[in-house]
């Protein structure tokens, strides 16, 4: 097979897929390199818990490896990835009781809020306050957020993670965009 030639580091990401569609662990284990840690980060701004993401990077690596029989030729490997990931945490989250962590963490930055006196308009201070403010945010928001400015995955590619249409990605990034002004109006 021609694909097998070329040296892994050079493959995209689509023809490594498809030496992984034939079982090879040296393909996979491309791909993991490539993806562990972008995939760790998504899940750890998910859980705000850095434990958990690890071991759900595990289980969606695990879960690849698994269903690498159903990926589609040609198709996107990010986008595809992002997908399985982002419905790996949604089950995350239907067996834990997020609602309490997010509150704990909400908790944690209000008072971490009243020991500074006051705001110093620079970038840790407003990474800071872009946290905060993230953790405030309902889970599709974040997968949102993070899916397109941290990501930087197109429109399109966020409905197909998301499975909703280009057009409520965009009701829902502009909707997102004014709650995140009107928290963040001390910043402007």
């Amino acid at each position: 097979m021609r694909l097998a030639l070329r040296p892994r580091s050079r493959q995209t990401d689509e023809e490594l897929m498809a030496v992984v569609v034939s079982g090879s662990e040296r393909a996979f284990a491309e791909l993991y390199r490539r993806y562990a840690r972008r995939m760790e980060g998504f899940f750890a701004i998910r859980t705000a818990n850095p434990e958990e993401a690890a071991d759900l990077v595990q289980e969606l690596f695990m879960r690849l490896w698994a269903a690498r029989r159903n990926y589609e030729k040609g198709r996107a490997v990010a986008p595809w990835l992002f997908t399985l990931a982002y419905n790996l945490v949604r089950n995350a989250w239907r067996h834990e009781d997020v609602a309490t962590a997010y509150a704990e963490e909400a908790a944690r930055a209000d008072e971490s809020e009243e020991e500074t006196a006051s705001l110093h308009l620079d970038r840790d201070t407003f990474d800071r306050a872009l946290a905060e403010t993230l953790v405030t945010l309902t889970p599709d928001e974040r997968t949102l957020f993070a899916l397109r400015f941290e990501e930087d995955l197109a429109l399109a590619d966020i409905a197909a993670v998301m499975a909703i249409p280009v057009g409520t990605v965009k009701s829902r990034l502009h909707h997102l965009m004014s709650k995140l002004r009107k928290k963040l109006k001390a910043y402007e």
